[in-house]
């Protein structure tokens, strides 16, 4: 998870919504690592999970990661958890709980639908307290800023 916290430090200093992941082979050996990157990009898709699902793929020949294991410092959404489901994903360790778009355990829980053809072992709260203090001075700094910019525009706003 500390690999996955330093790609999501990366994504903030970006500008980007700052999560992080990083794919573990079964035999312990770091696959793959990322970070959000959907504003440089101009791709919605550009979650931390799916470019390190991605990436794992590409060099492992094979989309199917069974039994390997995915960290990622914010729970996943939904469709960032139907693509861990596509890729077989054999375990995954989020960090933090999100309640507004988390997919696995606050709102969908999409790795328990019955209907899903596989079963993901999950585990959370690993260096939570970090990636909360990260995440909460994201939007607070980006929040100072967006009012600095309206103040800019508008100086009679303050009063």
């Amino acid at each position: 998870m500390v690999q996955a916290l330093e790609e999501a430090k990366k994504g903030a200093e970006e500008g980007e919504v700052p999560v992080g992941a990083v794919l573990v082979s079964p035999q312990g050996e770091e696959v793959a690592r990322a970070h959000n990157c959907p504003v440089k990009t101009a791709d919605p898709t550009a979650h931390a999970e799916v470019l390190v699902l991605r990436e794992g793929a590409r060099k492992l020949r094979n989309y199917r990661l069974v039994g390997s294991t995915l960290y990622v410092t914010l729970e996943p959404c939904a469709m960032c958890a139907g693509a861990i489901l596509q890729a077989r994903i054999g375990r995954l360790v989020f960090a933090l709980r999100d309640p507004k778009a988390g997919a696995v355990v606050s709102g969908l829980r999409l790795l328990d639908d019955p209907r899903a053809n596989h079963r993901v072992e999950l585990s959370e709260g690993l260096l939570s307290e970090e990636c909360r203090r990260l995440l909460r001075s994201f939007f607070q700094e980006r929040r100072r800023s967006s009012k600095i910019r309206e103040e800019q525009k508008n100086p009679a706003s303050g009063f």
